[in-house]
């Protein structure tokens, strides 16, 4: 059977969709003979149940029938999707026609989508180029079907589309869609603020010690690995919304790795020196200075999996450096990736490898656009719509900000991560892999662990997160803590607890929540929860307590409870070895992708 290409097949049923007469043959002569779409169909061997697509058939024609008498009495359809909320939409009959052909037609296509009989893997492959189609074509993504642009053109005399195209051709130059007004935001005046020295550096990364703003710290220092992929400051976006600042107020002595946007003087290095040249030389340097022997170890996606790579590595030197491990939506068992398993089979990261693996760079222009991809009408069609055919400016949002202030990444890391994590999942396999000579062995750390995931991540799915318990501390899971967030991959760790948004769930045993909340410490959190010992996050879900407000309260309390005995805040950043170099954020926070 042939590897199935995504693209190809969203490229093949968009020329399709764009021929009326298709459109009206499917109208027309719609039969199991000869159902739509069955070319591209016939590209992964698949086929679809007779009577399954007789079914479909038939749900379409009487919903069309009924929207064509909707249409023949002037009885303009009900629209609930948001693309079309504006009133124009309901003040057009034939835009609200369109629109409502258009959302029949998608759901059609979609049911068919997942109508197709073929093995997992490929049916998400069409799945997803489906819906890339679906999205593409809606009527409200072109100015001759968009009545809310078309009133916009008349109202200022023609100016929206002049001002559309002004921006639309400043992306074009830039090669990427703007999410938001890049003027309004500069890294170290109004992101990356907080407080701190750059100790150390070499050319994978710069390390930040941030200031205290506490008399007095746990013993044990917090170092703080982001993912190479986008910038730090995700993490320290504007002082009330920054990870990095309420863990400074809590308390802590805060190390973080900023890791260096790579041109092609770094286009060859690979995983081995993200771990052990990045990771574990951070470790070094954050144990000489704060003169602690262990270390809260944190990682932020593909950060957590550095970090827990760096952390097994020097189990197997015999080293337990870690007095915790934080892991916020990672990945530590791939058997589960979401929708970004669309992009991984063995011919897309052959080709790949072909392209990086002995030296090169992955743009992040390119991954940038993967992710768009995840999310087109919230990341593509929304702006196309509001920044093109509207000639709005997009709004300042620092989030947004970050979001297109992407990075690079060396061809044979990005090669070697996507082989042997993503394609054959061997980081939870034990010896698998070996880095700097070592076995990797996940269950050989020795550290108590607080594994978070976001309840709607299509990046890390939680159940993906959840499996982590399984592959730590596999002879103590008491030591494991689990906590689930609401909102998405970024949006559900970046919720401050000064904001009392959204919610989080717990744990922490068998049993409903008392009328009175009793206040555990992270070690009888931790007890209860290994108590129940769920072994599916359904499970877990079951028996889980929601509360309102930021988990980060959870996470305080954990490092807290692991932290050691309180004493005087550093005088100063650094040490005599390792003398401060510039103020945070450091200078190669600052590099952009080109």
């Amino acid at each position: 059977m042939n590897q199935t290409d995504p693209q190809a097949i969203a490229s093949q049923w968009m020329a399709q969709c764009s021929d009326p007469a298709v459109w009206q043959k499917w109208m027309t002569d719609m039969t199991p003979a000869t159902p739509p779409l069955s070319g591209a169909l016939a590209d992964v061997a698949a086929q679809i149940d007779p009577a399954t697509l007789e079914g479909l058939r038939a749900s379409y024609l009487q919903k069309a029938m009924g929207l064509w008498q909707d249409m023949v009495a002037m009885k303009t359809p009900v629209l609930t999707d948001r693309r079309f909320a504006a009133p124009e939409w309901r003040a057009n009959p034939l835009a609200a026609f369109s629109a409502a052909s258009y959302l029949l037609n998608a759901e059609f296509l979609t049911a068919m989508a997942d109508a197709v009989s073929a093995a997992p893997r490929e049916q998400q492959k069409i799945r997803f180029a489906v819906q890339q189609m679906v999205d593409a074509m809606s009527p409200a993504n072109f100015l001759a079907t968009n009545p809310e642009a078309q009133q916009k053109l008349i109202d200022s005399k023609g100016e929206s589309l002049t001002r559309g195209l002004r921006n639309m051709l400043a992306d074009m130059q830039k090669g990427r869609i703007s999410l938001s007004d890049e003027s309004a935001f500069e890294v170290g005046r109004n992101v990356a603020t907080t407080a701190g020295q750059v100790v150390y550096e070499n050319p994978l990364f710069q390390l930040i010690q941030y200031t205290p703003t506490t008399a007095q710290v746990r013993a044990v220092p917090l170092l703080m690995v982001p993912p190479c992929i986008n910038k730090f400051y995700i993490l320290d976006l504007q002082p009330e919304n920054s990870v990095v600042r309420y863990a400074v107020e809590q308390g802590n002595t805060v190390f973080l790795v900023s890791w260096r946007n790579p041109n092609q003087d770094l286009a060859g290095i690979g995983w081995e020196d993200y771990v052990e040249r990045g990771a574990i030389e951070a470790l070094k340097v954050a144990q000489d200075i704060s003169g602690s022997d262990k270390l809260h170890a944190f990682g932020f996606c593909v950060g957590g999996t550095i970090v827990a790579s760096a952390l097994a590595v020097l189990a197997a030197r015999g080293e337990q450096p870690a007095a915790s491990l934080t892991l916020l939506t990672t990945l530590l068992d791939y058997e589960d990736t979401g929708v970004l398993d669309v992009f991984i089979d063995e011919q897309q990261v052959a080709q790949r490898e072909r392209a990086l693996a002995k030296g090169g760079l992955m743009p992040g222009r390119d991954l940038a656009t993967t992710f768009s991809s995840l999310r087109p009408n919230d990341l593509v069609w929304n702006y196309v719509q509001s920044n093109y055919l509207k000639g709005k400016e997009p709004p300042p949002f620092d989030l947004l900000y970050w979001n297109s202030d992407s990075t690079n990444l060396p061809g044979p890391m990005f090669c070697y991560y996507l082989r042997n994590m993503y394609l054959e999942n061997k980081l939870r396999i034990p010896g698998a892999l070996r880095v700097g000579g070592a076995a990797v062995d996940l269950g050989a750390i020795d550290a108590p662990t607080f594994i978070y995931g976001s309840k709607e991540d299509h990046i890390v799915p939680p159940e993906a997160a959840y499996k982590s318990l399984g592959l730590l501390n596999p002879g103590n899971p008491a030591r494991n803590r689990y906590v689930l967030g609401a909102s998405g991959h970024i949006a559900g760790v970046i919720n401050p607890a000064s904001k009392g948004k959204r919610s989080y769930w717990v744990h922490d045993g068998a049993g409903a929540a008392p009328a009175t909340p009793v206040r555990k410490t992270a070690k009888a959190k931790a007890a209860a929860a290994a108590a129940a010992a769920p072994a599916s996050l359904g499970a877990w879900m079951a028996g889980a307590t929601e509360h309102k407000g930021s988990w980060w309260g959870e996470w305080s309390d954990f490092l807290a409870t692991h932290g050691g005995e309180l004493v005087a805040s550093p005088a100063q950043a650094g040490n005599a070895r390792f003398a401060p170099i510039e103020p945070a954020p450091g200078s190669y926070v600052k590099v952009r992708a080109e």
